[in-house]
């Protein structure tokens, strides 16, 4: 899960962008922090973990696919939660938009968790301190909160987005390499693991997670270059390169290094360059994942606090969640979402090692599944009831996104299911306040106004 592109203000004549470009953007917002401590979770799976990975990029090619047509079709209806809004209604809607909402947060402490396990690799002095890496991921989100809050994220994600993808290059050609010349001996650590139904399923949840934020990819119509081609095929084209990407990456590493180095790994990408390059070239990739990390919990920090505000103005959070600061960022919202996320943190810090990511992954993944859910299912609404044309590449694509959903849900584990199902359910009060102030400020409207009509008779 990455950071979104910052948002640039909009100027009357502007550029459009082609095919290249939209997929370029696409690509530039999956791509995060996942990568850097995925492969320790997902290696105790053996081969099932690949499984899991080309059922997982199927289950996001056809979501992505959802999504790019629901966004050339429904370009005003404000992303996902008007895509929900439209298909089934507020409730609906705001069920979906709060899962979104604990999914940011709780995938905000997993990228800090990987962020700081990184950090000891080039400060390892922290692993010997009880506490201090839960401590120094708090002490990161206060800063990158304090840094949103005075508008300063776009200027931090700029870096951040520069220096993210070097590992991936350097990662990619080092498994390349030693595949040419070890061929299968180079995978022979994994072959005692079994390949089991229960073991692929649960794979899923971990490996899905790494294509989470692919419903940020879908591009408005009005800025690019014949939008009803190039959308949809930039939308498949950068979820399918990011997925491509994140495989070779992370089963890379996953298969060729020992189950037990991986499992107690606080920095596997950086431990796998460091076996075939030396220790200083590790120590360079820890930096670069430090800087994705934080450069992507700044980016989402900005989401779960704007994300809160977009919903008041529907009506469907109370106006206070909405209030914004003299740099108009949505302060109150901003707050709250740092202090869960830290909350989150402190959670995941009370399991050892690698656990900690898995917690807060899973919990990611099972929230954001009712978002994914939902519009896969308003688009085969829309097209039973002929608000999208019918079309058989459409339909597998829906119906199928819907299966993965449902799948994927499973794969999560109770535990995350429950976790998720109470922190969705905790959100419902505040709409149902913001559904009664709507009621109670148009029943003081509406007396007002027909006094108002009498008056002028």
């Amino acid at each position: 899960m990455s950071a979104p592109a910052v948002a640039m203000p909009v100027r009357h004549q502007r550029k459009r962008m082609g095919i290249w470009t939209a997929t370029a953007l696409v690509v530039g917002n999956i791509v995060g922090a996942s990568i850097f401590m995925l492969p320790a979770s997902i290696a105790p799976y053996g081969w099932n973990a690949v499984i899991a990975w080309v059922i997982s990029l199927t289950g996001a090619m056809c979501l992505a696919w959802v999504f790019a047509k629901l966004a050339m079709h429904f370009p005003r209806a404000g992303g996902a939660h008007g895509f929900m809004q439209i298909g089934f209604g507020d409730s609906a809607a705001f069920l979906g938009s709060w899962g979104y909402l604990v999914s940011v947060y709780a995938a905000n402490a997993a990228i800090t968790i990987t962020g700081v396990s990184y950090l000891t690799r080039l400060i390892p002095a922290m692993r010997d301190v009880p506490g201090s890496e839960a401590g120094v991921g708090l002490t990161l989100i206060a800063l990158l909160t304090w840094a949103n809050a005075r508008a300063l994220a776009g200027s931090v994600q700029l870096v951040s987005t520069i220096i993210k993808l070097l590992p991936f290059v350097a990662v990619i050609g080092l498994a390349g390499w030693t595949f040419w010349h070890g061929g299968m001996a180079t995978l022979a650590p994994v072959h005692a693991v079994p390949i089991t139904l229960s073991a692929t399923v649960s794979a899923i949840g971990l490996t899905f997670y790494a294509m989470l934020g692919l419903e940020s990819a879908t591009v408005p119509s009005d800025a690019v270059d014949d939008a009803e081609r190039n959308v949809p095929r930039a939308t498949m084209m950068g979820t399918g390169i990011c997925g491509a990407v994140t495989i070779v990456s992370t089963c890379a590493v996953a298969l060729m290094l020992p189950v037990a180095a991986l499992t107690v790994s606080k920095a596997p990408i950086s431990d796998f360059i460091s076996g075939y390059l030396g220790n200083s070239a590790g120590l360079l990739v820890a930096v670069c994942a430090v800087f994705s990390c934080f450069g992507c919990l700044n980016g989402w920090l900005l989401i779960g606090a704007e994300l809160p505000a977009a919903m008041c103005e529907r009506g469907s959070l109370p106006p206070w969640f909405g209030v914004r600061n003299a740099h108009g960022v949505p302060i109150r919202s901003l707050m709250i979402g740092a202090i869960v996320t830290g909350a989150f943190v402190l959670m995941a810090s009370t399991r050892v090692g690698i656990a900690a990511v898995n917690f807060a992954t899973l919990l990611s993944t099972a929230t954001i599944l009712v978002m994914y859910l939902l519009c896969a299912l308003a688009v085969l609404r829309f097209m039973r009831d002929g608000r999208l044309p019918r079309s058989s590449s459409l339909l597998i694509a829906s119906v199928g996104a819907v299966i993965f959903s449902l799948w994927a849900f499973y794969g999560t584990g109770w535990e995350s299911l429950g976790w998720g199902a109470v922190l969705i359910a905790a959100g419902w009060p505040l709409h149902r306040m913001a559904q009664r102030a709507a009621r109670h400020a148009a029943e003081r409207a509406a007396p007002t106004t027909l006094d108002s009509t009498s008056v002028a008779l």
